[in-house]
């Protein structure tokens, strides 16, 4: 672990897997710095290395020469833990999905067009896995719960524009815990991860 914030020039960047939660937790870190903390100190890095490994993602994404996007989660990650021919209204799509250390309880799963061109890339719960009880506001934690999973509980729920790429919003009602009274909020996901429920 590198301990001088502005010496992340000079480390290799750590194995593909770590990279990429490095990523993911970077993009997090705006909503939930103290999870984020956590979560640096399991993978044993710290935040210049989770600052490098977000220049370096960046780097990938913006480069003339870029890989797809679904050729570059390959490069990182290997090939996928599973994948499957999955129906979205009319269209089909590859779902390919790998796991995330950090979540052993989720998959990243990527939504793939048969030409290879990215629908949709998120957290989503492992098969098998059993998901939160959600019944109120209650249960809904930062990190508990996935965007489908909340979209389900209480539909019907209304998909939002994100504040930023990899971030989405669903609105929806719920009753408080303590009180069973109905609340209209407005979920903030990122990378299909519940992160906060500031109110509508």
């Amino acid at each position: 672990m590198s301990s001088d914030p502005g010496a992340t020039a000079d480390v290799p960047p750590p194995p593909g897997p770590q990279l990429f939660q490095l990523v993911l937790l970077r993009r997090m870190a705006d909503h939930q710095p103290g999870l984020v903390e956590d979560a640096l100190r399991e993978l044993g890095s710290d935040k210049s290395e989770m600052r490098e490994a977000n220049r370096r993602w960046q780097a990938m994404v913006r480069s003339p020469r870029a890989r797809g996007s679904l050729a570059r989660y390959r490069s990182l990650l290997g090939p996928p833990e599973e994948r499957r021919r999955q129906r979205i209204g009319d269209l089909e799509c590859d779902a390919l999905r790998w796991p995330v250390p950090l979540w052993p309880d989720l998959r990243f799963e990527v939504l793939a067009a048969p030409g290879g061109q990215v629908w949709n890339e998120w957290l989503v719960r492992a098969p098998g896995a059993a998901g939160p009880a959600l019944r109120t506001l209650g249960d809904l934690r930062p990190w508990s719960c996935t965007v489908d999973e909340v979209a389900r509980a209480f539909a019907p729920a209304t998909p939002m524009e994100g504040s930023a790429p990899t971030r989405w919003r669903l609105a929806f009602t719920a009753p408080a815990p303590a009180t069973g009274e109905v609340r209209r909020v407005s979920a903030e996901f990122t990378w299909g991860l519940l992160q906060r429920l500031p109110e509508t």
